[in-house]
């Protein structure tokens, strides 16, 4: 059977709007009833990366969830909401997206993600166990509800992705430690997906965000909201939206292969997906690795040819933000000449998990490749 992705188009984050697309697409899907019960525990997790207003476009917009949230209502199902953000407080994070607001306002109810709990997955390909939220293990179910968005390490995150929230705090660090290429960190996200198994996936692609994702990118309409069981047809049907070919995102490749989902066959109901397609979308679509697939840490190779996070310093406030989440002891960016002046990087530690580009608050850091790595790309 092929994976079934309901695309309908919705151009406007104004509250009938969303309520309806979310609508057609569940119904396109066989209707709300099909993925919550009546009298289950669903758990929401929105994509909540920092406490930004819907403009900048780094969250999944507030309309969204509160559309999604009064659909599965509508079965019957207990709802609550929960998440844990790259940087700062989740629930004080969702008060400056909105999303706190909404959730009050429909009676589904915060859970806290910062206690967790080790469960065993023999079945995982690489990863056998994992310290997830204690909210996630405890719900019946979960929605994802990603958004359509550029990233320096994976290329595009989408609804594979969106469950790295669902690992405690500075738990993510440790991974990204563990993980530092970005093979390795997708199968890990695969493992995730495979032992979390969301009910559904509702992507956010009103107005997604390219280049410098997936915080400090640019806002760029789409117009288009899509619903899946299948995570990975989903982040398949989003790169074509971006125009990025799939086989380069490795949660996408590793998820068909184990067995998470499927982005060979995907049969698309609703609007057609080619009135969505941006051509000329702003995202990484070369062949060169966005980490160094293994290098070890500190080699000269990984120094001179593999993309690099760089700071700007006429954006750089110096708030010490890439300091605080860099996963790396020492640090790999620190301050060198007081704290009154942009961080340093030492790329001979850095291990390319790009964390700090990820959370700048000023959109100051870019992933760059350095020049003797562009060389060796135009010959390859």
């Amino acid at each position: 059977m092929p994976a079934k992705v309901a695309v309908v188009r919705c151009d406007t984050y104004e509250d009938a709007a969303v309520f309806d697309a979310v609508g057609r697409g569940l119904e396109l899907l066989g209707g709300a009833g099909r993925f919550v019960h009546d009298a289950e525990n669903i758990l929401l997790k929105p994509n909540l990366l920092v406490g930004a207003t819907p403009d900048k476009v780094v969250n999944t917009h507030p309309a969204v969830f509160s559309a999604v949230a009064r659909h599965l209502a509508e079965t019957g199902a207990a709802l609550s909401w929960g998440d844990s953000p790259g940087f700062g407080n989740a629930l004080a994070a969702a008060r400056k997206v909105g999303i706190a607001q909404v959730a009050e306002a429909l009676g589904v109810s915060y859970v806290d993600f910062t206690e967790g709990r080790q469960v065993s997955f023999p079945e995982g390909e690489l990863i056998k166990q994992f310290v997830l939220a204690s909210a996630v293990l405890d719900a019946d179910g979960l929605v994802t509800l990603p958004k359509l968005k550029t990233h320096a390490l994976t290329r595009m995150t989408g609804a594979v992705k969106n469950q790295f929230g669902c690992i405690p705090g500075m738990l993510k660090g440790e991974f990204h430690m563990r993980m530092p290429d970005v093979e390795r960190f997708a199968q890990m996200l695969v493992d995730l997906n495979r032992l979390i198994r969301p009910r559904l996936a509702v992507m956010d692609g009103v107005i997604g965000m390219e280049g410098n994702g997936p915080r400090g990118g640019d806002p760029r309409q789409v117009g288009v909201i899509m619903l899946s069981d299948d995570l990975v047809a989903i982040d398949a049907a989003a790169c074509r939206i971006m125009n990025l070919d799939p086989t380069l995102v490795g949660t996408i490749t590793w998820g068909e292969q184990w067995g998470l989902g499927g982005a060979s066959d995907i049969e698309f109901v609703g609007d057609h997906i080619e009135e969505f397609v941006v051509k000329e979308y702003n995202v990484n679509r070369s062949r060169q690795a966005t980490t160094d697939s293994g290098k070890p840490k500190g080699t000269l190779a990984k120094r001179l040819v593999v993309p690099r996070p760089v700071i700007d310093a006429a954006k750089c406030t110096a708030c010490g933000t890439c300091v605080s989440v860099c996963p790396v002891t020492p640090k790999a960016v620190d301050w060198k000449d007081g704290k009154g002046v942009p961080p340093v990087h030492d790329y001979a530690a850095c291990i390319r998990c790009y964390c700090c580009q990820e959370l700048c608050p000023e959109r100051a850091i870019e992933v760059e490749v350095p020049p003797l790595g562009r060389l060796l790309h135009r010959r390859s």
